[in-house]
């Protein structure tokens, strides 16, 4: 499991990304397609790096706070 970051699309839907896979971003019309696209799109960078023997970097805690 991971922590992801959405917001809303200026032109509508959502985009979504993982702070802790740089790069991992995705989107959708709603926020249940948003969210089953960055699930995806997690698990193959995942499968990615470790086909490449590279190092799968920690999940990060997400903050966010209005000020």
């Amino acid at each position: 499991m991971r922590h992801v970051v959405m917001e809303r699309a200026e032109e509508g839907g959502y985009v979504v990304y993982c702070p802790s896979l740089p790069g991992c971003v995705s989107q959708g019309e709603t926020l249940e397609e948003a969210i089953a696209n960055i699930r995806e799109a997690i698990e193959l960078y995942i499968e990615s790096l470790e086909a490449h023997s590279e190092e799968v970097p920690p999940d990060v805690e997400v903050f966010s706070l209005a000020v």
